[in-house]
């Protein structure tokens, strides 16, 4: 097939984004069998037209949202593409629809912020010949949200590079902790935006619990506004607590974070749709602590491959998590491979890209 993926205008690709991620790994994956070109934003120092593991990335102005669907959309006429994903963005599904009636268009959705339930939006779904959504929680919201509607969804979960994300030996991890400079002590890793709906606060609360009882230093890895931050350092430096802030890591080198660390905490204080974090810490032998909502709970089997945190409102019941695993490096271990197990069963983004081929299969034979 010759299929042509939309991102989102805000940032180009490869980015390191989940939405960005999930895109161009699905893309160099499927690029192995058929012709793939995917258009993103251009930004200084990237071509505007590229080739990279045979992914043909088009970059596109995208000052506004209005002239990024008109150059893409010009874009779309210069090639017969047989079929058309747009990421995350409704109504430019919908135009894209509309423009190219014939040709099979998907949406892919990666969570609820862009599909509120007004019928604006209920409308540009319409257009969809499929919409791909990353969990079963993510279906559900949706099949509840534009009930009458009955809309063409089918679950795509993600995944982690495998190769890339895994475990290292136990003397290989004291030495990247030393070359980041951290503390040979138990290390608590946040990965993600720091924004309030990431609840960085309830786990600067939560580890300081934990460190009335064991030595441990907190590791955030991530961006948010300077002045919330700024705060949250305030915060953590009250608490007395041990803590890096080591800023936004580019994808590529992402691992290595997960990698220094004995667990990942996720304390997602909103729905979580999918959870990319949870199943690159997995893969990198990681036990997980994430709060039990959206499509986390597909992911975390609760005292098996981590721990899921029910009332995650508070910073109690993640510092009892943390406890667990600080007090007990072997039951850590085990939950550990367990996740990496997992991960190597069900997360490898081998199956998500089979997966969107197989519906992009039986969307190009319903046309014919």
């Amino acid at each position: 097939m010759n299929i042509c993926m939309i991102a989102p205008g805000r940032f180009p690709l490869p980015g390191s984004g989940s939405v960005e991620i999930c895109i161009w790994e699905t893309a160099r994956l499927l690029a192995r069998r058929h012709h793939v070109t995917v258009i993103s934003r251009i930004m200084p120092g990237l071509p505007g037209l590229e080739a990279r593991e045979g992914v043909r990335l088009l970059r596109l102005p995208a000052d506004t949202p209005g002239l990024y669907l008109a150059e893409a959309l010009k874009a779309l006429r210069e090639e017969a593409y047989e079929l058309i994903q747009v990421d995350n963005r409704p109504h430019v599904m919908a135009a894209v629809k509309q423009a190219f009636p014939h040709i099979p268009v998907v949406l892919f959705l990666h969570s609820l912020t862009f599909v509120p339930g007004d019928p604006e939006v209920a409308r540009s779904l319409g257009f969809a010949d499929l919409i791909a959504v990353n969990s079963r929680s993510l279906q559900d919201r949706m099949d509840r949200r534009f009930a009458p509607a009955r809309l063409p969804l089918e679950v795509v979960p993600l995944g982690a590079d495998l190769s890339r994300f895994a475990p290292l030996p136990a003397d290989q991890r004291r030495l990247l902790r030393r070359e980041y400079g951290l503390p040979g002590r138990f290390t608590v890793l946040f990965v993600g935006r720091i924004i309030p709906r990431k609840g960085v606060r309830i786990l600067i609360r939560a580890t300081a619990m934990l460190a009335r009882r064991r030595p441990v230093h907190l590791v955030i890895a991530g961006t948010g506004k300077a002045a919330y931050v700024r705060r949250l350092m305030k915060l953590a430096r009250r608490s007395g607590l041990s803590v890096s802030f080591i800023g936004g890591i580019p994808h590529g080198e992402i691992h290595r974070i997960y990698q220094l660390a004995d667990c990942l905490v996720c304390p997602s204080q909103r729905h979580e749709s999918f959870g990319l974090v949870n199943v690159e810490a997995m893969a990198a032998g990681l036990p997980v602590v994430a709060s039990s909502n959206g499509g986390i709970r597909e992911i975390i089997s609760s005292g098996r491959n981590g721990f899921l945190v029910d009332r995650y409102r508070e910073a109690a019941p993640f510092a009892g998590a943390m406890l667990a695993l600080a007090r007990s490096p072997k039951r850590a271990a085990a939950i550990g491979l367990q996740g990496r197990r997992d991960a190597l069963q069900a997360f490898g983004w081998e199956r998500t890209a089979d997966r969107l081929e197989l519906l992009y299969s039986g969307l190009r034979q319903r046309r014919e």
